[in-house]
């Protein structure tokens, strides 16, 4: 283990999205910061649909907010569990989940971690590219340094 200097941020913020990639984005951040002595924080983003919103932020009645950022909740718990499960060795992991964007979302959190840990891809529209949307978009624009984890 690596010896932290004081008022050293050795947190590594891993993007979670339910994907295979992601998990395996969690494997790996979890792995370094064993041998880094981080800390992990998972983070999930939330949205409503465009077609809900309207720049006058009204949403039909039917739309439940709570629900959202619960199956949110949800997942990322269940993802954490599953890798934590995996480990012989568990690092504590924190998690949170985040209104905006998953891009926006991942690059707010990112600010002032050490690491940026993302899979190769999600479910973004375009599953065929090398590169998700969100992960290139992490990798240009994220302040910390940026790992993207193949599948």
């Amino acid at each position: 283990m690596i010896d932290q200097e004081p008022g050293q941020d050795h947190r590594i913020v891993v993007g979670v999205d339910n994907s295979a990639g992601s998990a395996q984005a969690l494997r790996w951040a979890l792995a370094h910061a064993r041998l880094t002595g981080g800390s992990v924080e998972a983070v999930t983003a939330w949205q409503l649909p465009p077609v809900y919103a309207s720049a006058y932020g009204w949403t039909p009645t039917g739309i439940d907010d709570a629900g959202i950022i619960r199956y949110a909740e949800k997942t990322l718990a269940e993802t954490v569990a599953q890798v934590q499960g995996e480990d012989d060795h568990p690092v504590s992991i924190t998690t949170r989940v985040m209104e905006g964007p998953a891009a926006q979302v991942l690059l707010d959190a990112g600010k002032g971690a050490e690491l940026m840990v993302l899979g190769s891809r999600g479910y973004g529209a375009f599953s065929g590219m090398l590169l998700g949307s969100v992960s290139q978009y992490c990798v240009q624009y994220a302040t910390c340094p940026t790992v993207v984890i193949p599948k």
